[in-house]
């Protein structure tokens, strides 16, 4: 990745965007007198997150490996096979990608670092690499990535309370790619892993026709890790997004209530109708995964660096949305929210109504039966409900209901509020360089517009959620168009970018910013900006 340092330190290797660090002496910022905005500080409430993540991860593993001994125990080799099967399989491809992000960082901080020389190799530093390599090959193939990733999210953020400004900024940085890291492996473990050992559990429960307390457990806690994966990954993504207002911690857990209640639903109607179809519920599966896959491939999502990481990506996000919603586009999503819904209410009916028309009479009795689809429609509508409750009263960005949010009664638009230009940007993350999407796609008819390089052009007012930026202080510019919410902004997946900009945060005097190039910027204003 090309990088200049112009006003301070910077790093990195070829085949990369362009990245600059430019000093306001230098021209890449304003001079001020004003002291900068203080970055968002890292939170008791932030680790006791962490904490009650960190557990949800071992009641879900544990519960799992407890019960498939439990069934190994009991000569049940069959139920044995497969609840192991469903632990050990997404646990190694998770595990594979974790390491592998942990090669690429350290190979690529050690071949960055001034001390990589080859009289260091063989000194303590040669030896204390060595050992790292050792460690972090044991963690993972203990199965322990995901607990080492969320230790060391708790460091880094208490670490950034604890230093001085600059290497707090500078921790802070670091804790927030870690729980990116951490929110998108997780994600995929528990719809790899948990949602098929809830289905699986449930229709072992139909069909012996009693719950045993271990598989009870099991269930309770692969659902748990479901829904709290859901809104931990909104609410990571959100914080890392300075366009973006942060989610309160009262609507995370109202967002895990909505997912679990429905997930819950879904799973249920699955088990049901698997116990008594089990061909046809494959069946069933794999038609609704390509459907769904096509469609979001169709919506043109903008998640990953590469074409082919986006269609895996899309891929993956289709068996999300096997069980439940997923938001992978930009603007208003409540009418394909809408229209997902109504499919599942009408799969979760056609599989109930199914199972009850065709269930085993000896086995299950006509009341046990009522019960279990009256569980399936009150699960259903209770995760509606809560759903209604966090859009209409804790959405970060206001009440559904209200002349501030841009919901259904109120649509008019808000005035425009007074503050620094919409291309300012502020420190990071909560902190890193935003670009509004009016900037970013430009006017119908602007690029071809023949109008003075450094006129001031109209632009829609910004949205009431908007934060003033900071204005001063060096800027880090990166020669690629900002990805629109939700997709993570490039330097959270792409790590090569991730390591220059680190390198360049850690070697300036202050917290520079970041700042992405704008879509319908003249060529001049861009050969200016960007490094070639």
């Amino acid at each position: 990745m090309a990088a200049k340092s112009d006003g301070g330190g910077g790093g990195g290797g070829g085949g990369g965007p362009a990245v600059r660090l430019e000093s306001p002496e230098a021209g890449g910022g304003r001079r001020t007198g004003g002291a900068t905005p203080p970055a968002r500080r890292y939170r008791l409430r932030d680790g006791c997150w962490v904490l009650c993540a960190l557990l949800v991860c071992f009641a879900d593993g544990a519960s799992d490996l407890w019960l498939a001994a439990h069934y190994y125990v009991r000569g049940q080799r069959w139920w044995f096979g497969l609840t192991l099967l469903f632990v050990l399989l997404p646990s190694l491809v998770v595990q594979l990608l974790s390491f592998r992000w942990f090669v690429y960082d350290f190979a690529a901080g050690t071949k960055g670092s001034a001390g990589s020389t080859k009289d260091s190799a063989r000194g303590p530093r040669g030896c204390c690499r060595l050992c790292v390599w050792l460690l972090q090959g044991l963690i993972h193939l203990l199965q322990l990535g995901q607990v080492w990733r969320y230790l060391r999210t708790l460091y880094l953020g208490l670490q950034s309370r604890w230093q001085a400004e600059h290497r707090r900024r500078h921790f802070y940085w670091r804790m927030m790619f870690e729980s990116a890291d951490i929110s998108m492996l997780r994600l995929l473990e528990t719809f790899l892993k948990s949602a098929p050992q809830l289905v699986l559990q449930l229709s072992i429960m139909v069909q012996q026709n009693s719950i045993e307390p271990l598989q009870g457990l099991s269930a309770s806690a692969s659902l748990v890790s479901l829904a709290w994966m859901i809104a931990s990954y909104q609410k990571v993504l959100r914080d890392s997004r300075e366009d973006k207002m942060p989610m309160s911690y009262k609507g995370a857990v109202v967002q895990i209530l909505w997912h679990l209640f429905t997930i819950a639903a879904r799973a249920i109607a699955f088990a049901l109708f698997a116990s008594v179809f089990q061909l046809y519920f494959g069946i069933f599966i794999v038609t609704h995964w390509c459907i769904m896959t096509f469609w979001i491939i169709q919506g043109e999502t903008d998640f990953c660096m590469s074409k082919w990481e986006e269609i895996i990506y899309n891929m993956v996000v289709g068996i999300i949305y096997i069980f439940c919603w997923f938001n992978v586009k930009e603007g208003r999503s409540r009418y394909r929210m809408c229209i997902y819904y109504i499919i599942t209410l009408s799969e979760n009916a056609a599989l109930t109504i199914l199972w009850f028309l065709y269930y085993d009479r000896k086995t299950t009795s006509d009341f046990d039966a009522l019960i279990l689809v009256c569980v399936v429609s009150s699960s259903f509508a209770l995760g509606i409900f809560f759903m209604f409750i966090y859009y209409c009263l804790l959405h970060p960005n206001g009440p559904m209901f209200s002349p501030r949010g841009g919901g259904c009664i109120f649509r008019q638009r808000p005035a425009p509020a007074p503050g620094p230009p919409a291309d300012a940007v502020t420190s990071p993350p909560r902190s890193l360089p935003r670009t509004t999407g009016g900037e970013r796609d430009g006017a119908p008819g602007e690029r071809d517009s023949c109008v003075p390089v450094f006129q001031v052009r109209p632009r829609a007012p910004p949205a009431p959620a908007a934060r003033a930026p900071r204005t001063e202080g060096p800027v880090i510019r990166i020669d690629l168009p900002r990805k629109k919410y939700p997709a993570w902004d490039a330097h959270f997946i792409d790590r090569r970018l991730r390591k220059t900009i680190l390198a360049l945060e850690y070697a300036s005097p202050t917290t520079p910013r970041l700042q992405y190039r704008t879509a319908g910027a003249p060529q001049e204003v861009l050969e200016y900006e960007t490094t070639v």
